[in-house]
């Protein structure tokens, strides 16, 4: 699914570069849904975007296998000049998406109302991921990538995307980063825990919770 060979990634800083990943092999565990454990600033996020292809290592190779979403919570894919639903028909053409199908989901899914119809530099940052949400939802992808969204919205909102999520499963594969440890319990199969630039692989996703809470 997909496999990490020698990757190198890192950030400028004022004092210095910040190295997230140095020289990393890794491969992810195939069709299971993962969940990913790390410190604030350890690089999940990073990560994430990595594996999406919306980022690119500074050396090394990720490949890839099968039809991967961006990571939700991420909407810099987004162009803010254009409306929400300029953005969605862009996206469709993209991943050959049924534009009217993909745009009736959405807009009932995401709750933007007349919004939809505006440019995205209006949106609020949970207006943009509801976007983002509904559209990853609305298109077919082999695994999606989750990145904190479950929190987004309200109760009733925040409930909706679970279900949602939910229903995906039984076709897709999930990656999700979330400092909510039921969030974990309830969509992984197996965990990763980040620490340190090394990845460790848990198929016991209890024991994961436990090593991650008591770091």
């Amino acid at each position: 699914m997909i496999c990490f060979q020698n990757v190198y990634k890192s950030y400028p800083m004022k004092n210095g570069r910040k190295h997230i990943l140095q020289n990393f092999t890794f491969d992810f565990p195939d069709n299971q849904n993962i969940g990913i454990l790390g410190r604030n600033g350890s690089g999940k996020s990073t990560i994430m975007r990595l594996i999406a292809g919306s980022e690119f290592p500074d050396s090394g190779e990720i490949k890839r296998k099968g039809k991967f979403s961006w990571p939700l919570g991420f909407s810099g894919g987004f162009s803010t000049s254009l409306t929400g639903e300029e953005n969605l028909r862009f996206i469709c053409r993209i991943y050959d998406a049924d534009i009217p199908a993909v745009t009736e989901f959405v807009k009932d899914f995401s709750e933007l109302g007349a919004f939809f119809y505006e440019p995205i530099r209006n949106y609020s940052s949970g207006m943009r991921s509801r976007l983002s949400f509904g559209l990853s939802m609305a298109i077919d992808f082999d695994v999606i990538l989750i990145d904190e969204i479950l929190g987004v919205g309200d109760q009733r909102f925040q409930e909706k995307c679970r279900e949602k999520v939910e229903e995906k499963t039984e076709e897709s594969n999930i990656i999700i980063v979330s400092h909510s440890m039921d969030t974990i319990r309830n969509f992984s199969d197996v965990a990763i825990l980040l620490d340190n630039e090394e990845l460790s692989v848990y198929e016991d996703v209890e024991e994961a919770i436990a090593l991650y809470v008591k770091k």
